[in-house]
């Protein structure tokens, strides 16, 4: 049984995840691209958020609401707040964590060499790569769609 100890992402204090023994910490600009990137890989942001939508976004994701919001985003969250907070586990807050966590830890793994990641010319995107698997794929659980609520400038 492999005993080695992973560690722990780190850009910063700013910001702390938590998830049993892993302790994953960021700074302010890299939570927030990352709060962004999981919006819109889950289809509530349709493009880049400006700065004011971007405060509500994070504090949606820290907080898991908008108590005062400083953007058309928020108020959009507030308005749309039945459809987004559903059950704890299927909540739009749950998969901004979700995908802020799962990145931060795949991008540990990288730094740690236990993955590599290659592009897919056909799909123009990125892929992990795990260096047992001769140069397989890792699948990542797919994610929900919350183009339903997405919000729209």
């Amino acid at each position: 049984m492999d005993k080695t100890r992973r560690g722990n992402y780190n850009s910063g204090e700013d910001f702390v995840l938590e998830y049993g023994d892993l302790r994953f910490t960021f700074n302010e600009r890299d939570f927030s691209e990352r709060c962004e990137q999981a919006a819109l890989k889950l289809g509530f942001v349709g493009g880049r958020l400006g700065e004011d939508e971007l405060e509500d976004l994070v504090n949606l994701a820290v907080n898991g609401d908008i108590q005062d919001p400083a953007s058309a985003l928020g108020e959009h969250v507030n308005d749309c707040w039945p459809e987004i907070v559903g059950p704890a586990e299927r909540s739009l807050v749950h998969w901004l964590r979700r995908l802020v966590f799962r990145g931060a830890w795949l991008d540990q793994r990288v730094n740690e060499g236990e993955l590599t990641f290659s592009f897919v010319e056909e799909t123009g995107s990125f892929v992990y790569v795990q260096h047992d698997r001769s140069g397989e794929p890792i699948e990542l659980a797919p994610e929900p769609s919350w183009g339903r609520v997405a919000y729209r400038r």
